[in-house]
């Protein structure tokens, strides 16, 4: 009995024993299961989360280097950059990329300039100077003396970097080997690390250096680089400010799946930031703990300076384990279940042994399924968490299309695309990429897009996109392949593209406007200095190419000064833009059509001959602007002077071309106006004359280089004088005598004609009343007056002291006006006359006839006199139209009750014709020519009269 109860015993035991081992071992293999499983999906979790930090960081710090660009291309859109141009355009970027600390520019300044800088910026900041001090500006002192300076001239945001202002970077060692490699390079370069004793705590960060180079200068070297430099743009960055606005903004610093570490400096071995992975007072054992992957480091450059991150996984907590630790409980507790049976029902030892077995399969099945359910959704969760996070709140439009070519159907729009396009989801989901938003496919940029879809690499480009409603938009749209699962032959095929959509057309219209502004004249929109040397050069390539004349034309309106003197620079500027218009209508498309400033103009003709096309253009000009112009209730009536100079044969420079065509213009101006002259190579002679001219005209007055010739006046009825014309002479000692025609327009141009005109006047009115003193009767002088003298305010004053001064009676005294000078201002010109016949002086038109005097004015004015011009003279005994001319003015002065005296009669048939027509006086070389004092005092004694 004791051996069978032994043996039973001992039955029991083994049974008991057997059963703990394989329950024991059961228990084990399925936590080990568990665990292994939970390992892999902490692995994997820890190395996605670790994939996402490093490109969140990697692309935020590109992003922030890449707005320096941003603002670097603004100094090349404009020259020069204004301050407040400086900070309006800083002030979005920094807002909207807040890791950015502060953006400044350090302008290339030379010690010659050194003081007019600092004085002028004095104006805004008293204390201002040029001063070294650490990179922050931290114990600044005033700059020694250098041959250069690397001056911070603008800095935002001022506040907390006013310090910064004037500091000299030049000698600073943190910054000077990044400086010479970005321009060497022309790229942002970023300095080492440095301390920013500005901001709390003496915090570490670096700067990023972008050079700045003049425009139009040659950069395919160094060397050229280096010496086109004017200047760089820097940005700030503190560290643990940079790296932690990056991570917050992209949610990153809440999680507690992973520690981070970032290393920078000299090699990429300074830490200069970490954050652990979040604690938990529910850890496990290290014995108990699974590995969840081992630290990922990743190396990078930005900017020239190398940079690491290293990811840390975080240490296993109770929730990360559950799975396992419930298998290890079930396993355990089953177990003991199953010993117990097997002890209590050892008769029943198959049935327990099925059971136990049925229930170890069940729960090992259990245990597989939970461990997968959790795995699942684990990934399940975090795929959702990506998308919600990363592409439903991105601000760009985000598309997802297939790999398969040529359709590339669209499998995804993210909201953003929604709103930027306009298009819902459910009308560009399932569409080919290349019809999604209209015929983008047709752009030249395209075809980066499509190489880098083809070759299955990155690629980006700026398109141009329609939105729903039709409306235009610019976008920098960036795609990357995404890989799927690895096929049976280790290959991993690419699945799908990713597109992401910028929308910068506000950059894209500033710029534009940038663009224009620096080729087109603000006021009248046409091309400035700049453009027309550009499209001069280009038209000069395209002539020497084609063996084809390019005609340069230099225009400038006449009479343009005396719209702003009288109406105002608003209407010179209205009065501008309408002949800015003008001078498009009356060219071609081809030409180019150009406003250097003030009221001249430059036009590029290319492909004219010297033949008719050419001058069909120069005549429709001066046919176009001479139409009548409306300002206000004043019509206006004005003409042009042209110069055409002519390439290749006139210059081969746009600098002589043009300066060429401005001699030729002169020329035209000379010679009348209102036509159009081509250059000569004698007009250089010609300009350098007119200078020297210039010079000796300003001293010949005060040199008593001038003198007065008189021609008489005779009554033609009578036969005897009865006044004389003073005629201004310059006689110079080593020039000799100079025709009043090569200088009186001269002086009128210069100002001089008033205190010219003063002495003419003086002297003529001196010298007859010495004549009327010396018993020579009542003679009349009759004395020119010029557009200048006619206009200033104290001529009646200026008169009527001559008069006083002299003794002469007011007369004997006339002053001769010509048609144009009184028909500017119908009004002024009828008030200032009015005033002169008060004082007593006769007043009459000089050259009538050849002006455009309207015969409803010439009643009103108070005159006395019409002097026919002698062009009419010269011809009224063989042409009946000027005989008609001069019987029709005679005519109409003596229905005027005005008399009538004729110029340059010089043969008896003329005085005939004046005398048998009423002509009431003449003057001209058949009596006399002009005549000095004493031979015209000697002919007053002869007392010769006019034969009958």
């Amino acid at each position: 009995m004791q051996k069978i109860l032994r043996r039973v015993r001992i039955s029991v035991s083994v049974s008991v024993l057997i059963t703990m081992l394989a329950g024991l071992a059961i228990t084990a293999l399925c936590y080990v299961s568990a665990r292994q499983i939970e390992a892999e999906s902490a692995r994997l979790l820890f190395q996605h989360d670790a994939s996402v930090r490093t490109a969140a960081l990697m692309s935020g710090l590109n992003n922030a280097v890449e707005q320096l660009k941003v603002l670097n291309q603004l100094f090349r859109s404009i020259d020069p950059i204004s301050r407040e141009q400086f900070r309006s355009f800083s002030a979005p970027l920094l807002q909207r990329y807040p890791e950015i600390q502060a953006f400044s520019y350090r302008r290339v300044l030379d010690h010659a300039d050194r003081a007019g800088y600092e004085h002028a910026m004095r104006q805004a900041y008293p204390a201002f100077m040029i001063a070294q001090g650490d990179d922050d500006g931290a114990n600044s002192q005033p700059a020694p003396q250098r041959d250069s300076y690397n001056v911070i001239d603008y800095v935002e945001p001022l506040q907390g970097n006013a310090q910064l202002l004037g500091l000299d970077t030049s000698n600073s060692p943190g910054q000077q080997v990044a400086r010479l490699a970005s321009r060497d390079s022309g790229l942002p370069t970023a300095t080492e690390l440095l301390t920013l004793t500005q901001y709390p705590g003496r915090q570490t960060g670096f700067l990023v250096l972008a050079p700045v180079y003049r425009a139009g200068m040659p950069l395919d070297t160094p060397e050229q680089r280096q010496r086109a430099v004017i200047g760089e743009t820097a940005a700030t960055f503190r560290i643990t400010h940079l790296i932690t606005t990056i991570l917050g903004n992209a949610s990153l610093l809440d999680s507690g799946s992973a520690g981070i570490e970032v290393f920078a400096g000299a090699q990429g071995k300074t830490l200069v930031y970490r954050h652990d992975a979040a604690a938990s007072n529910r850890a496990l054992p290290a014995w108990m703990e699974a590995a969840h992957g081992q630290p990922t480091l990743t190396s990078f450059n930005l900017a020239g300076q190398p940079w690491r991150v290293r990811v840390t996984p975080a240490r296993a907590l109770w929730n990360d384990h559950q799975g396992s630790l419930y298998v290890l409980l079930g396993g355990l507790l089953s177990t003991m279940l199953a010993v117990a049976y097997v002890y209590q029902l050892v008769s029943r030892n198959s049935v327990i042994e099925r059971i136990t077995g049925e229930r170890t399969a069940a729960l090992k099945f259990a245990n597989l399924r939970l461990s997968e359910d959790i795995a699942a959704r684990m990934q399940n969760e975090q795929s959702l968490r990506l998308r919600e996070r990363i592409i439903e709140v991105s601000a760009n439009a985000i598309v997802i299309c297939s790999a398969e070519a040529p359709a590339y159907l669209v499998e995804y729009v993210n909201p953003a695309f929604e709103r930027i396009t306009g298009y819902p989801a459910h009308e560009a989901v399932g569409k080919p990429l290349a019809g999604l938003q209209g015929n983008i496919m047709d752009q030249p940029n395209m075809n980066l897009l499509q190489a880098a879809i083809r070759e299955e690499r990155e690629g980006k480009a700026i398109l141009r996109y329609s939105r729903k409603d039709g409306e235009i938009y610019w976008s920098e749209t960036f795609v990357a392949p995404v890989r799927g699962q690895a096929g049976d032959d280790g290959t991993v095929p690419i699945s799908h593209f990713v597109l992401a959509q910028y929308d910068i057309s506000a950059v894209m219209r500033f710029e534009a406007e940038l663009a224009f502004q620096a080729r087109h004249d603000i006021l009248t929109g046409l091309a400035n200095r700049r453009l027309l040397r550009e499209r001069l050069e280009h038209e000069m390539a395209v002539a020497q190419r084609t063996g084809l004349p390019l005609w340069v034309v230099f225009i400038d309106l006449d009479r343009f000064k005396f719209v702003n003197d009288t109406l105002g620079h608003d209407a010179g500027d209205t009065l501008l833009k309408g002949v800015a218009e003008r001078l498009l209508v009356a060219t071609r498309e081809v030409d180019t059509v150009a406003r250097l400033g003030g009221d001249e103009f430059v036009l590029l003709l290319p492909q004219h001959g010297n033949g008719d096309p050419g001058m069909a253009i120069l005549q429709r000009i001066l046919e176009t602007v001479a139409q009548p112009m409306q300002l206000g209730e004043y019509e206006f009536f004005l003409s042009c002077s042209m110069g055409v100079a002519v390439y290749p044969d006139d210059g081969s420079s746009a600098e002589m071309l043009i300066k060429h065509a401005d001699i030729a213009m002169y020329r035209a101006k000379e010679q009348g106006r209102g036509h159009w002259q081509f250059y000569a190579s004698n007009m250089n002679a010609d300009t350098l004359e007119r200078l020297s001219l210039e010079s000796e005209l300003r001293h010949a007055l005060e040199r008593d280089q001038f003198h007065l010739e008189y021609q008489p006046q005779l009554d033609l009825a009578s036969g005897r004088m009865v006044g004389m014309e003073a005629l201004l002479r310059w006689h110079h000692p080593q020039l000799g005598l100079i025709s009043p025609a090569s200088f009186i327009g001269l002086a009128e141009e210069m100002g001089l004609i008033i205190p010219i005109g003063d002495w003419v006047l003086r002297t003529a009115c001196a010298q007859t009343r010495a004549w009327q003193l010396a018993g020579h009767g009542q003679l009349r002088v009759a004395v020119n007056l010029s557009a200048r003298q006619f206009k200033q305010r104290n001529l009646l004053h200026a008169v009527a002291a001559v008069l006083m001064e002299t003794g002469l009676d007011a007369s004997c005294l006339e002053l001769e006006l010509t048609e144009s000078m009184v028909m500017h201002d119908v009004e002024q010109a009828t008030a200032i006359m009015g005033n002169l016949k008060a004082l007593g002086v006769q007043l009459s038109i000089d050259d009538f006839g050849t002006g455009y005097s309207s015969l409803a004015y010439l009643r009103h004015f108070p005159i006395d006199v019409l002097k026919i011009d002698k062009s009419f003279v010269n011809d009224i005994t063989h042409s009946n139209d000027d005989a008609a001319i001069v019987c029709a003015i005679i005519s109409l002065a003596h229905n005027l009750r005005l008399k009538v005296i004729a110029e340059g009669v010089e043969t008896a048939p003329q005085l005939e014709f004046l005398r048998a027509h009423g002509c009431d006086q003449m003057q001209g070389y058949l009596f006399s020519r002009p005549l000095g004092v004493p031979a015209f005092e000697a002919l007053l004694h002869q007392g010769r009269i006019l034969a009958a």
